[in-house]
């Protein structure tokens, strides 16, 4: 875990490289999760929509952020954690996650950072945008 005294305003949390996004991951994610939306596992359903395949689900994207922020912090440091939804993520994309330290102030007695978080596709469209702010450690 980081240390308070290594982390700054502009300080790059390390990318979290995502494997291809497969339909085996988009099953067990429906299982894990509960969200067996069809959209997301099944090629007809998604083709009626007008979508060539499948896509994602937006909430798989927010735990490979969620996973990039505890990859880098304890989970009892994370002060709050947002995101918006900005792109379907398809079927065989590669995501990133990455974030970024954005600002650093002292709040009740804690000195916090807040984060700005993004998940990226290897074409340069962003799927997930959010932020977090985070305890940092003596």
């Amino acid at each position: 875990m980081i240390t308070r005294q290594a982390v700054e305003v502009g300080t790059e949390l390390p990318p979290l490289k995502i494997r291809t996004i497969s339909r085996t991951t988009l099953a067990l994610f429906a299982g894990a999760s509960g969200d067996h939306n069809p959209m997301h596992i099944d090629i007809d359903v998604a083709k009626s929509a007008g979508l060539d395949d499948v896509f994602a689900h937006g909430m798989l994207s927010m735990a490979y952020l969620g996973r990039l922020l505890t990859d880098w912090v304890d989970p009892q440091a994370i002060r709050s954690y947002r995101v918006r939804f900005a792109a379907i993520t398809p079927v065989l994309a590669k995501p990133t996650a990455t974030g970024k330290v954005i600002s650093i102030e002292e709040v009740d007695g804690e000195r916090r950072a807040t984060l700005e978080l993004t998940v990226t596709l290897a074409d340069g469209t962003v799927t997930l945008t959010g932020d977090a702010v985070v305890a940092l450690q003596d």
